[in-house]
Protein backbone atom coordinates (compact mmCIF):
# COMPACT_ATOMS: atom_id res chain seq x y z
CA UNK A 1 0.00 0.00 0.00
CA UNK A 2 2.66 2.43 0.86
CA UNK A 3 4.84 1.41 -2.24
CA UNK A 4 1.76 2.22 -4.30
CA UNK A 5 1.23 5.63 -2.89
CA UNK A 6 4.94 6.25 -3.69
CA UNK A 7 4.40 5.59 -7.18
CA UNK A 8 1.23 7.36 -7.25
CA UNK A 9 2.95 10.27 -6.09
CA UNK A 10 6.36 10.20 -8.04
CA UNK A 11 4.11 9.77 -10.89
CA UNK A 12 2.58 12.50 -10.10
CA UNK A 13 5.41 14.80 -9.68
CA UNK A 14 7.01 13.82 -13.22
CA UNK A 15 3.45 14.86 -14.48
CA UNK A 16 3.64 18.05 -13.20
CA UNK A 17 7.41 18.54 -14.47
CA UNK A 18 6.19 17.65 -17.63
CA UNK A 19 3.38 20.14 -17.47
CA UNK A 20 5.89 22.74 -16.33
CA UNK A 21 8.82 22.05 -19.32
CA UNK A 22 7.29 23.20 -22.13
CA UNK A 23 9.08 23.92 -25.20
CA UNK A 24 7.43 26.97 -26.48
CA UNK A 25 8.75 29.27 -23.57
CA UNK A 26 12.47 28.19 -23.69
CA UNK A 27 13.56 30.65 -26.43
CA UNK A 28 12.15 33.09 -24.02
CA UNK A 29 13.24 31.82 -20.71
CA UNK A 30 16.76 31.56 -22.26
CA UNK A 31 17.21 35.12 -23.89
CA UNK A 32 15.69 36.70 -20.91
CA UNK A 33 17.40 34.59 -18.49
CA UNK A 34 20.99 34.90 -20.29
CA UNK A 35 20.99 38.84 -20.30
CA UNK A 36 19.42 39.01 -16.94
CA UNK A 37 22.26 36.75 -15.04
CA UNK A 38 24.58 38.44 -17.34
CA UNK A 39 23.59 41.46 -16.02
CA UNK A 40 23.46 40.78 -12.81
CA UNK A 41 26.77 38.76 -12.26
CA UNK A 42 28.46 41.97 -13.71
CA UNK A 43 27.07 43.96 -11.21
CA UNK A 44 28.59 41.83 -8.82
CA UNK A 45 31.57 43.31 -9.38
CA UNK A 46 31.17 47.07 -10.19
CA UNK A 47 33.51 49.35 -8.74
CA UNK A 48 32.56 52.53 -6.39
CA UNK A 49 31.40 54.90 -9.25
CA UNK A 50 29.68 52.45 -11.31
CA UNK A 51 27.57 51.79 -8.21
CA UNK A 52 27.23 55.71 -7.54
CA UNK A 53 25.80 56.07 -10.79
CA UNK A 54 23.55 53.74 -10.38
CA UNK A 55 22.35 54.71 -6.94
CA UNK A 56 21.25 58.05 -8.36
CA UNK A 57 19.96 56.42 -11.61
CA UNK A 58 17.54 54.65 -9.82
CA UNK A 59 17.15 56.53 -6.60
CA UNK A 60 15.86 59.79 -8.80
CA UNK A 61 13.19 57.84 -10.03
CA UNK A 62 12.78 55.67 -6.72
CA UNK A 63 13.70 58.25 -3.57
CA UNK A 64 13.20 55.20 -1.11
CA UNK A 65 16.41 54.23 -2.92
CA UNK A 66 18.13 57.13 -1.13
CA UNK A 67 18.14 55.23 2.26
CA UNK A 68 20.46 52.92 1.05
CA UNK A 69 24.07 53.23 0.35
CA UNK A 70 25.47 52.90 -3.34
CA UNK A 71 27.89 49.52 -2.83
CA UNK A 72 24.48 48.00 -0.51
CA UNK A 73 21.63 48.84 -3.04
CA UNK A 74 23.76 47.54 -6.26
CA UNK A 75 24.89 44.23 -4.52
CA UNK A 76 21.12 43.58 -3.88
CA UNK A 77 20.16 44.53 -7.51
CA UNK A 78 22.97 42.51 -8.43
CA UNK A 79 21.27 39.36 -6.39
CA UNK A 80 18.06 40.15 -7.26
CA UNK A 81 18.91 39.84 -10.93
CA UNK A 82 20.95 36.51 -10.76
CA UNK A 83 18.09 34.72 -9.01
CA UNK A 84 15.57 36.34 -11.22
CA UNK A 85 18.42 35.25 -14.76
CA UNK A 86 19.05 31.72 -12.51
CA UNK A 87 15.22 31.17 -12.02
CA UNK A 88 14.22 31.56 -16.23
CA UNK A 89 16.66 29.50 -16.52
CA UNK A 90 16.38 26.85 -14.36
CA UNK A 91 13.27 24.17 -15.56
CA UNK A 92 11.96 23.15 -12.60
CA UNK A 93 10.90 26.73 -12.28
CA UNK A 94 7.25 27.01 -13.12
CA UNK A 95 6.40 29.48 -15.97
CA UNK A 96 4.12 30.88 -14.10
CA UNK A 97 6.30 32.03 -11.15
CA UNK A 98 9.11 33.56 -13.35
CA UNK A 99 6.67 35.44 -15.70
CA UNK A 100 5.35 37.31 -11.85
CA UNK A 101 8.66 37.46 -11.14
CA UNK A 102 10.12 38.99 -14.59
CA UNK A 103 6.65 40.99 -14.87
CA UNK A 104 7.97 42.63 -11.16
CA UNK A 105 11.44 43.35 -12.40
CA UNK A 106 10.40 45.01 -15.75
CA UNK A 107 6.94 47.27 -14.36
CA UNK A 108 10.32 48.44 -11.97
CA UNK A 109 12.38 49.27 -15.11
CA UNK A 110 9.53 51.06 -17.22
CA UNK A 111 9.02 52.68 -14.02
CA UNK A 112 12.21 54.15 -14.15
CA UNK A 113 11.77 54.93 -17.84
CA UNK A 114 8.55 56.81 -16.86
CA UNK A 115 9.69 58.67 -13.81
CA UNK A 116 12.87 59.67 -15.15
CA UNK A 117 13.36 63.51 -16.95
CA UNK A 118 15.05 63.37 -20.06
CA UNK A 119 13.73 59.06 -20.73
CA UNK A 120 10.72 60.57 -23.06
CA UNK A 121 9.75 62.89 -25.58
CA UNK A 122 7.82 65.53 -24.08
CA UNK A 123 4.47 64.84 -23.46
CA UNK A 124 4.46 61.09 -24.64
CA UNK A 125 5.67 57.91 -23.75
CA UNK A 126 7.75 57.59 -27.25
CA UNK A 127 11.67 57.59 -25.99
CA UNK A 128 13.79 60.12 -26.78
CA UNK A 129 17.92 58.98 -27.60
CA UNK A 130 18.62 58.21 -23.71
CA UNK A 131 15.29 56.77 -22.67
CA UNK A 132 15.40 54.00 -25.67
CA UNK A 133 17.54 51.53 -23.39
CA UNK A 134 14.93 51.15 -20.63
CA UNK A 135 12.39 51.37 -23.12
CA UNK A 136 12.88 48.37 -24.86
CA UNK A 137 12.82 46.65 -21.82
CA UNK A 138 8.78 46.20 -22.54
CA UNK A 139 9.54 43.22 -24.35
CA UNK A 140 10.13 41.67 -20.65
CA UNK A 141 7.09 42.68 -19.58
CA UNK A 142 5.38 40.92 -22.32
CA UNK A 143 7.32 38.23 -22.06
CA UNK A 144 6.73 37.72 -18.21
CA UNK A 145 2.72 39.05 -19.00
CA UNK A 146 2.48 35.89 -20.92
CA UNK A 147 3.76 33.33 -18.81
CA UNK A 148 1.03 34.03 -16.18
CA UNK A 149 -1.83 34.60 -18.76
CA UNK A 150 -0.90 30.60 -20.11
CA UNK A 151 -0.73 29.73 -16.20
CA UNK A 152 -3.93 31.05 -15.33
CA UNK A 153 -5.36 29.94 -18.74
CA UNK A 154 -4.00 26.38 -18.01
CA UNK A 155 -6.95 23.77 -18.47
CA UNK A 156 -5.09 21.06 -17.26
CA UNK A 157 -5.31 21.96 -13.52
CA UNK A 158 -5.40 19.13 -10.64
CA UNK A 159 -8.83 19.24 -9.19
CA UNK A 160 -8.40 21.53 -6.06
CA UNK A 161 -6.10 24.43 -7.30
CA UNK A 162 -7.15 27.88 -7.37
CA UNK A 163 -8.80 28.56 -11.00
CA UNK A 164 -8.74 32.00 -12.84
CA UNK A 165 -11.40 34.49 -11.42
CA UNK A 166 -14.38 34.53 -13.63
CA UNK A 167 -15.71 37.75 -14.68
CA UNK A 168 -12.35 39.24 -15.38
CA UNK A 169 -12.92 39.28 -18.91
CA UNK A 170 -10.20 37.39 -20.15
CA UNK A 171 -11.05 34.69 -22.38
CA UNK A 172 -8.51 31.65 -22.49
CA UNK A 173 -8.56 29.12 -25.70
CA UNK A 174 -9.03 25.67 -25.08
CA UNK A 175 -5.98 23.34 -26.26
Amino acid sequence: MVRRAGLHARSRLEHNMTLRLKVHHWPSRLAVGAIVLDSGLTKRTADEQAAARLHIFASNAYPLIKRLDAQTFTKLLSYGEVTLGAALLLPFVPAGVAGVALTAFSVGLLGMYLRTPGMRQQGSLRPTEQGLALAQDVWMLGIGLGFIVEELCRMDRPVGKSKPATGTGVACSPR
